[in-house]
Order: C-alpha cells, then structure tokens, then sequence
C-alpha cells in the first residue's frame, strides 16, 4: 500500500524581498556588428539631443518650448496649448509603435534608443577609459585606496559629472534659449528655476547612469514587466539555442578525452556571453525580463566561434518557434494590426498637422448680462474676442458675423497681428428688436475670420446672440 507524500507546512515561510541589494556589474568591452550598430545609433542620438537646442531658423531656436509665452516652436511650426491633442496623438503613436515593434523584435527599443541605455552605456565608455578592463576594474576596487586608485576614480567620477551637468543644461536649453543659458550659467546669472533643473537632472543623469544603471530597467521601468504580453511564439529575441550548444563543457587537447569532446554541444561554458551582459545575466538561461535586447551576447559568442572555427549563431536573434524546429512568422495577426494601427495614426497626424489653420479664435459671451437695451433701441450683446496669429509672418485679418440679418459690429473689425501674436478686444453686436421679435431669444451666429489681403475665409467659430421676444 503507497504511502500519501506528506509536505511539512508548519515551518514559518521564508520571506523573500521584493528588492535585492545590487552588485555591482562589471561589463567587460566587445567589438562586433551589434556593438557598431548601437554605437551608430547612439552617436546619432547624442547629436540629436545635444545638437538640436543649437540649431535656429530665422532668428529663433528651432526647438523651443517657451512656457512663459505658451509657445512650443517645433521646426518652424508654432504649437499652442490649444493644441495639446495633437500631444496626445503623438503619445498614443510612440506607444503603439512600441508594441509594434517588441511584437516584432523585442526589446531592441531598449537596448539601442532607450536614454537610460545611452547613457549608461557612455557611463561604461568613460569608465573603461579610466580605469581600464573588466579585470583591472575589479582589481581596482579591491586594492586598498592609493593615490593611483584615488587618481583614477575622481577622473571617472569628474567625467561622470561633466556629462551628467552637459546633459541638465542641454535638457533646459529646450526650455530657455540655450545660446544665452550657457553664457550665463558660467557668469551664475540664471533663475533660480533653471538652475534647480540643471541641478536636477545633473543628479538624476549621474546616479541613474552612474551607479543605478540596470536596477532602473530591472525595478523602476514598468516596460520591462508587461513586455512578456506583446511576446508570441514569433517574436524575434535574443536567445541561446541549446539543441545545437547542450552540453557544454571546457574544451582539453588531452587525446584522451576526445571521446568526450565529441559528445559536448559548441557551449564551451566560457561565460563571455554574461561578463559583457550590461544586466549581469546569463541569457543560456532562457529568456528573461532583464534582458534588455542589447546583443552584446551575440557579438561576444560570435567572437568565440570564430577562434574555434565554428559556425557563429549560437546565440542569435530568434523566435521561439524556429528553436523548436519550425519557421519564422514575420507577418501575423497581432503585428500586422499593431503596424496598420501606427501607419494609420500617423497618416492622420500629419494630415491633421497640414491641415491645421494657423489660426486661433475664441469667443467668450458676457456672462454678466444676457443683453443690454441701448437709447436708440436696439438690443445690444456683449463679447470677448481672442485672436491668435500661429503663423510665421504678420498678418492682417477681418471680422464678419453671421446668422441674423440687421446685425451690427460695434467696434473694430481689422487686425494686424504680428507672429505669434495674441490679441484681445472687445466687441458689441447690435440689431434692432423689430427683427428678433420673430425669433428664438437665442439665436445661433458665427463669428467669421478672413484674412484682410485676399478676403480668404481662416476660421468661424459659433456663438449666440440674446435678445427679449417681445
């Protein structure tokens, strides 16, 4: 008679912590297609950054969010806060363009755009730079303190900064014209605001790169948790292929043990793949959340093959179904909705950003009085007009009102706006009650906006005029 397996529960469960302390990694440097792909990448995106701030068209920045002035000029194009949808689309295109492309290859965003990654990565540049390789760093760190080592880590440390400090202004410099913020960082002339966000992001670049570096992608980015839910079977991901590498083992010129060299897979376990992972893990494991798409597993595998004139791939850029043997899916369900969704949306996007009226009118009724009976007679409504010229040159613009016949503006109806230019007036409509007295005591109207210089309607925008029905 077999026994029941009996498990002992009484004990107290063991707690495990959400949050674990954090070794430091030390990432050993490789040179391979990936590591020149992202350097490509990364070079293209330090000059996007740092670069764009510095770039005028006309006499204005060509990328400034002025926030005093509720400007956002953006490539000779001029956003106001009217148009914070336009915003709201773009954000919903990064997004869905960010699970289109995980469904595709994964985490690639992270390990080649991502700024926490650029960063980090120029962080272990200058750190390679000045204290030398994998090796000599942990031989470093390990020495007692000299003046070697002392030397060695405030130049990384004054680099660190450097960068981190370039960063804060260039960040501000979206904000301020850059082209007066720096001069007047270095004579300490700035607000007090804008020095507290050079400061911010001074600090923030230097320990998120400096010395949190993968826990920001392992425990503060939520991307790298609900990754896994735009994952299938054909995503491409940067994978070990154990068919072709178990088991692994130690090469041996022994004769002897040829025969055991012949029964080992092209693993040769010499953990080149985990000392150049920038999360510290070993992607042999299989997949998981930690892994940031970088490749640099790849490149340092390839690297090994090579010297032992096998063939490269054992860990590639794979999906799940062509490990177990099938084929490669690019184009299924799920990745063709993601791409038609993001073709869409933005197809929409830049017909809507063409076809955007440089324009701005809104119209604000007296609240204070329905409507006034003047000495002549007539009954009069009272209206608040802003204008705003979101074109790139002065214009000059008319206004007319349309919906009821008799209706008079009382005050002006020509504008010349300068670029950019808000401007607020005041206006009465006035008609005699004789016409309203046949109409609804709220009557629909539409204030009419046409440019002055070729009588082309801009905008109309609706309003309603009261009067008494008898």
């Amino acid at each position: 008679m077999s026994k029941i397996p009996v498990k002992d529960i009484s004990k107290e469960p063991e707690m495990v912590s959400l949050y674990k302390k954090r070794e430091k990694i030390y990432v050993r440097e490789i040179h391979g297609l990936f590591q020149k792909l992202r350097s490509v990448s990364l070079w293209l995106l330090m000059l996007g950054y740092f670069g764009t701030p510095w770039l005028n068209l006309g006499e204005r920045q060509a990328v400034l969010f002025d926030l005093p002035a509720r400007q956002f000029h953006i490539w000779g194009m001029t956003f106001w806060p009217q148009d914070f949808m336009l915003l709201s689309w773009i954000l919903i295109i990064c997004a869905f363009g960010l699970f289109t492309i995980t469904n595709l290859a994964g985490r690639v965003w992270c390990g080649y755009t991502c700024p926490q990654s650029a960063w980090s990565f120029i962080f272990m540049w200058i750190e390679e730079r000045t204290e030398g390789t994998r090796n000599q760093r942990i031989k470093l760190d390990k020495a007692p303190n000299s003046i070697e080592k002392i030397r060695k880590k405030a130049l990384k440390h004054t680099m660190w900064l450097v960068v981190a400090a370039w960063t804060g202004i260039t960040f501000v410099g979206y904000f301020a014209p850059i082209r007066e913020l720096v001069p007047d960082f270095f004579m300490f002339d700035i607000s007090a605001w804008a020095f507290f966000w050079i400061g911010f992001f001074t600090v923030a670049t230097y320990i998120n790169a400096g010395w949190m570096r993968e826990q920001v992608c392992i425990y503060m980015c939520p991307y790298a948790r609900f990754q896994s839910v735009m994952y299938d079977s054909d995503t491409l991901a940067v994978s070990y292929d154990p068919n072709r590498g178990e088991p692994r083992g130690k090469r041996s010129k022994n004769k002897a043990k040829a025969a055991e060299q012949e029964a080992l897979g092209d693993c040769v376990d010499c953990s080149m793949c985990v000392q150049v992972c920038p999360t510290g893990i070993d992607i042999r494991d299989g997949l998981q959340y930690q892994c940031i798409g970088c490749a640099l597993c790849i490149d340092a595998c390839d690297d090994i093959m090579e010297k032992l004139d096998k063939p490269k791939g054992l860990i590639r850029y794979t999906t799940e179904n062509e490990l177990a043997g099938g084929k490669i899916h690019l184009m299924r369900p799920r990745l063709f909705g993601y791409s038609a969704a993001v073709f869409a949306m933005m197809g929409m996007l830049a017909f809507t950003i063409y076809d955007r009226t440089p324009f701005q009118l809104d119209i604000e009724r007296d609240r204070g009085r329905l409507y006034q009976m003047t000495v002549n007679d007539t009954v009069q409504n009272s209206y608040t007009l802003k204008l705003i010229n979101m074109s790139q040159e002065p214009k000059s613009y008319s206004l007319s009102v349309e919906g009821l016949d008799g209706l008079n503006i009382i005050g002006k109806t020509d504008f010349d706006l300068d670029v950019n230019q808000l401007k607020e007036v005041s206006i009465n409509l006035e008609i005699d009650p004789e016409v309203t007295k046949t109409k609804a005591s709220k009557t629909n109207i539409e204030f009419i906006i046409s440019e002055t210089a070729t009588g082309e309607e801009i905008t109309r925008e609706e309003s309603r005029f009261i009067a008494p029905r008898s």
